[in-house]
């Protein structure tokens, strides 16, 4: 006989208290709170023939984008797949989604996790892994309107209906609905001071806006809240270092980056592409990082062979250039053109977005500047390819604009610093670019 878990969804394991602990474990993550990998860990102790437990363990190690884990992944979708047959409809539909995952195939992975959803409007689990998967495909419209989809379903009465409207509002925000998006995340760390998730969505509204100082007292004032035991927490103060660097403060953003981004021990590769993009944008304005950029550079040369996800792949050439390793950044292109030469998702970003990447930031890093530009001016237009979010993505923006100033070709520097005053005129970052390109101009004949 099916049980169900705490949000009505069936459930093909007979044991309720099993399935009551790893509710409790998918609320560390939905949260984004240590640790629901050891939560999992101990339910299948005790129930090794768990199939759910099986497929939420896989799932949310193949999210993690870092083959890193592709090990435990496999291990665990083995365990999953083997129990399929016994499993019902639902949670087959998160073990398939997980195989096609792991095969490259994300969309079919992130439809198969978005039909469950609709069949099952209160599976959170689903919802969040679609929801994160159109996050690592760049996908913003579905970010928003996946969620949408399931919202009639979802009221303060059922647990976990704060999550979704922090899920909502990052993607309201990735779609340009600011002031929606900032109401929504609002309510829902109203409701959960400990979702990282809606913490993070108010930080995107704001870096959007060129809010930094309003930014960074947000953060600070949260942090007790956000902070402790948070899977989340490397990545917001990588937020609030792009506040103080926005507000060009790069002290405060380099002790951001000694005290608490760093301090994660970049033991995953979402946390060194935070690493990677703050050294980088410091970089750019003429800051020393000293030897920080070895810890980052150090931990990518490890999966500089991977072949695994573009967006890990341009940030760890941004590394391999900020050390100035040349045979890395070569390894790090070839690894890279390897990608693209397969099929599916992956390599689509590959191709389109990662080895043309790699080539504009090796050509940066060796001052070829002319050649950064020609082989990045063109993915403004569709970096979201690769994943990531808009404030993530704007390191290409950065680079083009240090570029042309570098190279001294007013008219495309002019052009990047009118794009960049558009919509943040008051950015201290912005305003210095276009002071730089100004100087550009020839003077006026006499």
């Amino acid at each position: 006989m099916s049980k169900f878990d705490q949000r009505g969804n069936p459930v093909s394991y007979g044991h309720q208290a099993a399935i009551d602990a790893l509710d409790q474990a998918m609320d560390r993550l939905h949260a984004y709170q240590a640790d629901p990998l050891a939560a999992v860990d101990q339910i299948l102790v005790e129930h090794p023939d768990f199939a759910m437990a099986h497929a939420f363990r896989a799932g949310m190690l193949a999210t993690a984008t870092d083959k890193a884990f592709e090990s435990e992944l496999i291990r665990s979708l083995q365990a999953a797949l083997a129990l399929a047959p016994k499993a019902n409809d639902r949670e087959r539909m998160h073990i398939f989604a997980t195989r096609a995952w792991l095969a490259g195939d994300w969309d079919q992975a992130v439809e198969l996790w978005g039909r469950a959803s609709i069949a099952w409007p209160r599976d959170l689990l689903a919802l969040q892994l679609a929801h994160v998967g159109d996050f690592f495909l760049g996908h913003s419209h579905m970010l928003r309107d996946r969620v949408a989809r399931v919202l009639p379903h979802w009221n303060a009465g059922v647990p976990g209906h704060g999550f979704v409207q922090g899920m909502y509002a990052f993607g309201l925000e990735e779609s340009g609905d600011y002031e929606q998006a900032e109401a929504r995340g609002r309510a829902a760390v109203a409701v959960n001071r400990q979702d990282g998730w809606a913490v993070h969505a108010v930080a995107h509204v704001m870096e959007m806006q060129g809010r930094a100082a309003e930014g960074a007292t947000y953060l600070a004032e949260g942090v007790d809240g956000w902070a402790p035991n948070s899977l989340l927490a490397y990545h917001l103060w990588w937020h609030k270092a792009l506040f103080h660097l926005d507000a060009d403060d790069a002290p405060a953003a380099l002790q951001m980056f000694d005290e608490k981004i760093v301090a994660s021990g970049f033991v995953q590769a979402l946390e060194l592409v935070d690493g990677s993009s703050l050294l980088w944008r410091l970089s750019l304005l003429g800051h020393d990082a000293g030897d920080r950029w070895d810890s980052v550079s150090e931990k990518w040369q490890t999966r500089v062979d991977d072949a695994y996800y573009a967006f890990n792949d341009v940030h760890a050439m941004m590394a391999f250039v900020g050390t100035g390793n040349g045979a890395a950044q070569q390894r790090q292109i070839a690894s890279a053109k390897r990608a693209a030469a397969g099929t599916g998702a992956v390599a689509m970003m590959s191709r389109e977005i990662g080895v043309p990447g790699c080539e504009g930031f090796a050509a940066f890093g060796r001052g070829d500047y002319a050649q950064a530009i020609d082989w990045l001016l063109p993915l403004r237009g569709k970096a979201n390819r690769f994943g990531g979010s808009h404030a993530q993505r704007d390191v290409i923006s950065w680079t083009l604009t240090e570029a042309a100033i570098r190279l001294g070709d007013s008219a495309l520097a002019e052009a990047f610093v009118a794009e960049r005053l558009s919509w943040k005129p008051r950015s201290p970052v912005n305003l210095d670019w276009a002071v730089r390109a100004a100087r550009l101009k020839p003077a006026p004949a006499p």
